[in-house]
């Protein structure tokens, strides 16, 4: 059930022109995460994009090792075809034109998780 946060900070008033730009993004090629030998160590199961002001969020719904999601994302055509069209509205310039410089984004853009639970890890009360 893990998920993480990614933040983007944005110049604000441009909610409209990013939301076309999510809403046009190809669909990525595999949501299945593999490890230089090619096994599975990790499951995209869905992602949700939330802005508001200057703040947008990349909600990242997961199983398995996040840490090889980086690497993953950053193959993805459909993550540079988003990032390419996002710069103008970008707050702060940042490099992920790079396998290291995507994964160091990745990594300062992701919020710390203080708490997560669900339906599954809570008593059912009537």
């Amino acid at each position: 059930m893990p998920y993480a946060m990614i933040t983007f900070r944005v110049q604000p008033g441009h909610e409209d022109e990013l939301a076309d730009v999510f809403g046009d993004a190809p669909a990525l090629e595999s949501p299945i995460v593999t490890d230089e030998h090619g096994r599975e160590t990790a499951r995209l199961l869905g992602t949700g994009v939330f802005v508001k002001d200057d703040v947008l969020v990349r909600v990242i719904h997961y199983e398995g090792d996040f840490a090889g999601i980086a690497r993953h994302l950053a193959s993805q055509r459909h993550v540079h075809a988003v990032e390419d069209r996002i710069v103008p509205y970008l707050a702060d310039a940042r490099d992920t034109g790079t396998a290291d410089g995507f994964a160091a984004f990745f990594r300062n853009a992701t919020m710390r998780c203080l708490t997560q639970s669900s339906g599954e890890t809570q008593p059912a009360r009537m």
